[in-house]
C-alpha cells in the first residue's frame, strides 16, 4: 500500500487572506501521505517566481522532502508544479513536461522507488479552457508512451475539469482509471471535483477522500485529496 495526495496550496495564500506557508505544512502533515502533488507552490514576485514553501521548511517541519523543478534559483515548482516525497524513498529520476498552453501550463514527472517499488509519479495543473485541458492530457499520456520501464503511474493534480466525466477525462480513462475523491473546491463549499487522482492498470485505489479540517478549510481555496493505492500483482 501507498498513499498518494494532490493540493493546489494557492501559493500559501488562505481564505483568511494571510500567506502562512506553515499553515500549508501543517495540512500537510494531517493528510499523512507518502508522496503529495503540490499546485501553485510558488508565488509570482515582480517578473520573476519565488517558491512560497521553501525546501528547507518543508524538510524541517514534515516528513517530506522536495523534488526542485525550477528553472529559476529562487523556485521551487515548474509552473507551480512540484512532488513531496518522504525522506526515506529514493528519487531516482525526475524531469519536467512540456504542455501546449493558452496560459503558462506544465507538468513535472518523477520516477520514486519506494517501499520496495518503484513508481511514476506525475503531477500537474491543466489550462481553465477545455479545449486546451484536452491537448494537455493527450501532451502527458503521449510523453508516458515515449519512456522505457511500463512502470506502475499515478498521474494527479487540479485538472479544472468541471464535469466528471468528457472533456480531458475522454483522454485519461482510455487506458487508465479516473478517481474522483470528492468535491475539493471551493474549500469553504466544496461543490467541484477539480482535484484528481489517475492510475495506470498496474495499481488499485482501495480507499480515496478529501481531507477536510479545521485548518484545511482556511490554509486554500482547495481542499487535498488522497488515495491508499495497492499495487498489482
Amino acid at each position: 500500500m501507498i498513499r498518494v495526495a494532490s493540493y493546489n496550496v494557492r501559493k500559501a495564500v488562505g481564505l483568511d487572506w494571510r500567506r502562512n506557508p506553515l499553515r500549508i505544512l501543517e495540512v500537510l502533515r494531517e493528510v499523512d501521505a507518502d508522496i503529495v502533488a503540490l499546485q501553485e507552490v510558488d508565488r509570482r514576485f515582480g517578473r520573476t517566481r519565488a517558491a512560497s514553501l521553501s525546501p528547507e521548511a518543508i524538510e524541517e517541519r514534515t516528513p517530506y522532502k522536495a523534488i526542485r523543478f525550477a528553472v529559476r534559483d529562487a523556485s521551487l515548482g515548474w509552473h507551480g508544479n512540484t512532488i513531496l516525497v518522504r525522506k526515506n524513498f529514493e528519487v531516482l529520476h525526475h524531469c519536467r513536461i512540456e504542455l501546449p498552453c493558452f496560459e503558462p501550463r506544465g507538468a513535472v514527472l518523477a520516477d520514486i522507488a519506494a517501499e520496495g517499488r518503484t513508481l511514476r509519479v506525475v503531477a500537474m495543473h491543466l489550462g481553465l479552457m477545455k479545449r486546451w485541458r484536452q491537448k494537455q492530457a493527450r501532451a502527458v499520456l503521449d510523453y508516458l508512451e515515449t519512456l522505457e520501464g511500463g512502470l506502475p503511474t499515478v498521474m494527479m493534480g487540479d485538472l479544472n475539469e468541471w464535469s466528471t466525466t468528457g472533456g480531458c477525462f475522454d483522454h485519461f480513462a482510455e487506458h487508465h482509471n479516473v478517481v474522483n475523491p470528492g468535491p475539493s473546491f471551493h474549500a469553504k463549499r466544496p461543490t467541484f471535483s477539480f482535484d484528481r487522482i489517475i492510475t495506470s492498470p498496474h495499481l488499485h485505489a482501495e480507499d480515496s477522500g478529501v481531507h477536510v479540517s479545521e485548518r484545511a478549510r482556511i490554509a486554500s481555496d482547495h481542499l487535498p485529496v488522497w488515495a491508499r493505492l495497492s499495487f498489482g500483482a
